[in-house]
């Protein structure tokens, strides 16, 4: 209780506030391997202006009308052809929720879900938004072992009867099985049909987060683990900020009319923008083909680039991961190797990166790992930042070379 007359904000907030945080300030590196942009000389900004101004003439008057609920509606359409025909799942546009990137659709999912102190697993390294949107609904997050072919299915269906057992309620299988984030590796058919099998004998839902599916740069398309399943288990989340440009913030999510039915009311603010909309329905109609095969032939010189550059610096004093594709590398070094305490110099050399316990669902762990993204800069400057940074552990001591 305060005096009368003075006000507390701070007694105010509800209880599910996140901690203050604030404005964060942008700052990147000449070598910048923290984020995963893609080349901004790969954003197709010609056909995108192009297809807002042939938007713009055929529907501009629409703009006068909010935008459908779940999205525009010919572009659910198109995604639901592109779902059936890349990843052998078969849905309607009405089973479609477009949303901001990936980021909103596991938002709400989780949202739809997660009570307090549910139990949600996840990789033992896994996408450190997401991790975040946890810990915003108070979720038991519990890494889960993976090796190159992904997680691992006794680990997991283990996990989660241990969790039943403490008097904890498992909930959730968060993945992202394809290029994932931050290890690099594909997820192997096998492991997909298994984390389903474990997740419908155990009652728990999946979240298969695929967003980086369409960056493949060499091998073969994997089965998604939605089109396996036969029981609403797997909500999909996809997105077109990563083959169009990040600026786009435009993903979606397909999952049961069960799940839909609540994820509708969580989901506040109308249908998502109109402009970025009508852009991406014309823009993957006429073009996306063709850029895709197009922003992969660039990522796949900037990745040789740096497991070249890897390799000729850090030789055998560190392993790092070899991605068919996606955005990232996972760099390891020896135990006793500390990413954390050498960010600050790599920052004084230009060089910057992600260390590893962001990552992790314990926010300590990895600190001899570094998330390594290839996707913004040149590779001849690929090369030279990853030549500073090893110079940088060389004079920490971190390494011999």
């Amino acid at each position: 209780m305060t005096d009368a007359g003075e006000f507390n904000l701070e007694s105010l907030f509800a209880s599910r506030v996140p901690e203050p945080a604030p404005m964060r300030v942008i700052n990147r590196a000449k070598y910048d391997f923290a984020i995963a942009y893609p080349d901004p000389e790969t954003v197709p900004t010609e056909a995108l202006a192009e297809c807002v101004r042939d938007a713009v003439a055929e529907e501009g008057r629409e703009l006068a009308i909010y935008p459908h609920d779940q999205g525009y509606p010919p572009l659910r359409e198109y995604v639901a052809g592109k779902l059936a025909r890349d990843r052998g799942i078969e849905t309607e546009p009405d089973n479609i929720l477009l949303a901001d990137g990936s980021s909103q659709p596991n938002h709400i999912l989780i949202e739809a879900l997660i009570d307090p102190g549910d139990v949600v697993f996840t990789e033992c390294y896994v996408y450190s938004g997401t991790l975040r949107q946890l810990q915003r609904f108070s979720a038991d997050i519990r890494g889960i072992e993976c090796d190159d072919d992904g997680m691992l299915p006794d680990a997991l269906e283990a996990a989660i009867v241990q969790a039943r057992n403490e008097g904890s309620r498992p909930k959730l299988i968060y993945t992202i099985p394809t290029f994932q984030n931050p290890q690099g590796w594909t997820m192997t058919l096998e492991r997909r049909q298994a984390m389903l099998d474990v997740a419908r004998r155990q009652g728990v839902a999946i979240i298969e987060d695929d967003c980086y599916v369409d960056l493949r740069i060499e091998g073969e398309n994997v089965p998604s683990i939605a089109s396996l399943d036969g029981d609403g288990i797997v909500n999909y989340v996809g997105s077109f900020s990563k083959i169009t440009g990040p600026g786009m913030r435009l993903g979606y999510v397909a999952a049961s009319e069960e799940m839909l039915l609540r994820l509708r009311p969580i989901k506040s603010g109308g249908g998502v923008n109109q402009f970025a909309s009508w852009a991406i329905h014309r823009f993957a109609e006429r073009h996306l083909d063709d850029h895709i095969r197009k922003i992969n032939g660039v990522q796949r010189t900037k990745r040789d680039a740096m497991l070249s550059a890897l390799g000729e610096n850090f030789g055998s004093e560190a392993t790092w991961s070899r991605p068919d594709g996606g955005l990232y590398v996972w760099l390891e070094l020896p135990e006793g190797g500390d990413f954390v305490d050498a960010q600050e110099a790599a920052w004084e050399a230009e060089v910057g990166y992600q260390a590893g316990p962001i990552f992790s669902p314990d926010g300590v762990s990895a600190r001899n790992y570094a998330r390594l993204c290839y996707g913004y800069n040149q590779p001849d400057e690929i090369r030279e930042g990853i030549a500073r940074l090893a110079d940088v552990f060389s004079r920490e001591g971190q390494l011999s070379t």
